[in-house]
């Protein structure tokens, strides 16, 4: 029986979780913004919002060993540059990786999509991710036993996560996640903010062949080992805050922990085992730039911190993802409040 048939009853709960913080998230864009304190922040709720940013994403895959270095798979992400625009609740960007941003490398080519979507309501935080990648380096090109001048490259090891987090923003009538993430407020006076809620990721992680190349096999516990699959979910805490210096400049932090029933399986030839076991999680954000009534100057890294728990291994696969991004946005028009 599949690890899918297995576990169906937890993955249904989990899609459950997903279709209620859509259905919350879309009710809190219609909150009274009246109990807002424009002492802490302004928001503007007519104006549009123009921006142009250069992006980055970044989906790696870490086998861990205890007596050698890490196995460290990463994607080759091109640098984007791109445009868009907020305008009430509807935000659209669009991005390309022009050549001229991403000279080759040796590094190989990746493929397919990459959906990171972050979701700030007032009240709630929510990020969304759809990562459908294909194509892998291994990282750094001379060490792992292999002793090779080139990099170890992987075109067909597929990484595939689904996932969705939502948290709830206790003091948002003081501190915004929009103001430093996607330009809608401006926060002027420092606050921070108690976070709770909780989480959820499925992935499937798969190649033609063993993670482990065959030249370091004999040092890996994982060796074999062609495809896992996992399922995480689980309640998480943390807190956020933005210092804000001379009202237009500022530096946002926030860190969220997760505590996560994984279930787990890996297959080597055939066979597949399977493991359960409460993992640590979470997700991340800072931010600091520039912010005023009309303009916004903002550098931002977002990501999570996502593990698969291994049968074959007392250490887990680390499979997080994220993005860094370069923005500068220019609000035009309608009034604050």
């Amino acid at each position: 029986m599949s690890f899918m048939k297995k576990n169906h009853r937890v993955i249904k709960f989990a899609c459950g979780l997903c279709l209620m913080t859509l259905f919350f998230s879309t009710r809190s864009f219609a909150q009274n913004t009246d109990t807002v304190d424009n002492g802490y922040y302004i928001i503007y709720p007519e104006k549009l919002i123009l921006r142009l940013y250069l992006s980055s994403k970044f989906a790696p895959l870490t086998i861990s060993s205890s007596g050698k270095e890490d196995l460290n798979y990463r994607t080759n992400s091109k640098l984007n540059l791109g445009g868009g625009f907020t305008y009430k609740a509807i935000t659209l960007n669009l991005s390309y990786g022009f050549n001229f941003l991403n000279p080759d490398k040796g590094r190989g080519d990746t493929k397919g999509l990459d959906l990171q979507l972050h979701v700030y309501a007032r009240k709630f935080a929510i990020d969304i991710l759809g990562a459908f990648l294909r194509g892998y380096y291994l990282d750094p090109k001379d060490k792992n036993g292999l002793s090779l001048s080139d990099y170890y490259k992987r075109p067909d090891l597929h990484r595939n996560i689904v996932g969705i987090s939502f948290y709830r923003v206790v003091n948002s009538d003081k501190f915004s996640f929009r103001a430093a993430f996607n330009q809608k407020d401006w926060q002027t006076k420092s606050a921070g903010s108690l976070l709770y809620g909780a989480e959820t990721h499925y992935g499937i992680v798969n190649a033609d062949s063993a993670f482990v190349p065959s030249a370091a096999s004999t040092t890996y516990p994982q060796a074999g080992i062609n495809k896992i699959n996992f399922l995480s979910i689980g309640p998480g805490i943390g807190y956020a805050y933005t210092l804000v210096l001379s009202r237009h400049f500022f530096i946002t932090g926030s860190a969220i922990a997760s505590a996560n029933l994984n279930i787990s399986s890996e297959e080597n030839g055939g066979t597949t085992k399977q493991k359960v076991k409460v993992l640590p999680g979470g997700n991340y954000k800072g931010a600091l730039g520039y912010n005023s009534s009309s303009w916004s100057i903002t550098a931002a890294l977002m990501g999570n911190a996502l593990y698969a728990g291994s049968a074959a291994s007392y250490k887990e696969y680390f499979v997080p993802t994220g993005t860094v991004n370069f923005v500068v946005a220019k609000k035009i028009g309608g009034n604050k409040k």
